[in-house]
């Protein structure tokens, strides 16, 4: 049985720090999850193809941190799978122009837990697979001021703070209805500077390794982006 939660130095031994795949997940899953993704990035045509960057970068940063190929493509999996939570919530705030209100924004921070109640009956997801954890946790910031839980530094599970930076990654170089794209050397510049507060600083090493990669996977895919200024992330 692999253990892809506590293969890094200074992991905490929580649950959520623990937790296991319970194997190769057949292929069958992996297209459903890609699928499933799709329709996510679907239901908000300002999302394009989001859930599928997630996955990619999120891929490249565990192998840069030492993964092997079958726990990078759990972590793969669930960055398909992050932001399914969103079906649960309304499109009038998903695709708001501008600010949200406080309440708007706790209507938001649903989604991970959602997400997480989603997958729960699939085994090969819920339990030893992590994946359903990674989904829960995905908006934690290691300094702990994130959600649903308030997690910090080695208590979030390792593949949801690689989901982090992968997630901030793809929505700030995307155009949103509150904000223009980010080009990815602002981007950049934004995680690197957030290594240690919203990011785990190896998982930013790592980001750091895989930068040429990372980089010529985006722009192959969809172009470079248009820096433009500000807005929420």
């Amino acid at each position: 049985m692999i253990n892809i939660f506590g293969q890094l130095p200074g992991d905490a031994s929580s649950s959520a720090a623990k937790a296991t795949p319970c194997g190769p997940l057949v292929l069958t899953l992996h297209q459903l999850a890609e699928s499933l993704g799709r329709a996510v990035d679907a239901k908000d045509a300002w999302t394009c193809a989001h859930s599928e960057e997630v996955a990619v970068v999120s891929q490249i940063l565990a192998l840069n941190m030492g993964f092997t190929p079958a726990q990078a493509e759990i972590v793969h999996l669930a960055g398909h799978l992050h932001d399914i939570g969103k079906i649960g919530i309304p499109d009038a705030i998903l695709q708001k122009p501008g600010s949200l209100t406080r309440e708007e924004f706790e209507v938001i921070k649903r989604h991970p837990v959602i997400g997480e109640g989603i997958v729960q009956p699939v085994k090969a997801l819920n339990g030893e697979s992590g994946v359903a954890l990674m989904i829960r946790h995905h908006h934690e910031r290691y300094d702990g001021c994130g959600y649903p839980d308030g997690l910090s530094g080695c208590c979030i599970p390792i593949g949801a703070r690689i989901l982090a930076v992968s997630d901030s990654l793809s929505a700030m170089m995307q155009e949103r209805p509150y904000k223009g794209a980010m080009s990815f050397e602002h981007a950049e510049a934004e995680i690197m500077s957030q290594a240690g507060k919203m990011y785990d600083p190896r998982v930013v090493r790592a980001f750091a390794k895989g930068r040429e990669h990372i980089l010529s996977w985006i722009t192959g895919m969809r172009g470079d982006p248009v820096e433009q200024a500000g807005g929420r992330q």
